[in-house]
């Protein structure tokens, strides 16, 4: 039995699991197996990984897409990149991916216009260390917008304004907010600063319109969810795990 799963807390959801389990049946893989591993915690994660028989390969997600880097033998991610996503276990050896990159690039990429040239990610985890990353590849300057600050570029989401709103037609929600059942959550930011220039990128899929898109598209700008970026990402882990 092959086994691949998905790590990561909690796990209320998963597209994982139902997009892999549905891979598996119509190829007609009956020796594949994909598991969900809820973990508060990574305590013991490397005796744990290591004890499932025929573990092949891993999907991580929140909150441990960065903790969980000092596990790994292994890091292939450019330029000293800092997130993981995919993890393949190969000959015991556990090597680290990040597949977002290519999920948020190749599903971002047919919306842009010649205006996008500057961004906003709203969040810091390890979702937002894959956008900003694909965005310096597409040559898009970004800032960070969170609660708190970590390092000096960081925007305060208390010190966005309509202006720097205005400004920055590009706008991504990397943080949970609006993820069901917690429908009516969504980003605090000057919504009155959108307009049809605007392009929002929401990386939570479900529900498919979270309160943030409803609100950009009030205000005319185009909205797009994450569902394709997961659908990519996925597609390059099961890649990364048949090589």
């Amino acid at each position: 039995m092959r086994v691949f799963g998905l790590i990561g807390y909690p796990l209320t959801h998963s597209f994982s699991g139902n997009y892999f389990g549905k891979k598996f049946d119509e190829l007609g893989l009956t020796d594949h197996e994909y598991r969900l591993f809820p973990r508060p915690d990574l305590n013991d994660f490397s005796t744990w990984v290591r004890s499932i028989d025929g573990l092949v390969g891993l999907n991580v997600t929140i909150p441990y897409k960065k903790s969980i880097i000092p596990f790994l033998d292994e890091l292939r991610t450019p330029n000293g990149f800092q997130a993981c996503n995919c993890i393949h276990i190969d000959s015991g050896r556990l090597v680290g991916y990040n597949t977002d990159v290519i999920g948020f690039r190749e599903s971002l990429q047919p919306l842009l216009q010649a205006h996008h040239k500057q961004a906003l990610i709203l969040g810091d985890g390890g979702a937002a260390e894959a956008v900003r990353f694909a965005l310096q590849e597409m040559q898009i300057s970004s800032k960070s917008v969170v609660r708190t600050r970590n390092r000096p570029e960081q925007l305060l989401f208390s010190e966005l304004t309509t202006s720097i709103i205005a400004d920055h037609s590009l706008i991504i929600n990397t943080t949970p907010l609006g993820t069901f059942p917690k429908v009516e959550e969504f980003p605090l930011i000057p919504y009155e600063g959108i307009s049809t220039d605007h392009l929002l990128y929401d990386l939570v899929y479900n529900p498919a319109r979270t309160m943030f898109l409803q609100k950009g598209e009030a205000r005319g700008a185009i909205v797009m969810n994450g569902l394709d970026m997961l659908v990519l990402q996925a597609e390059a882990a099961w890649e990364i795990w048949n090589r």
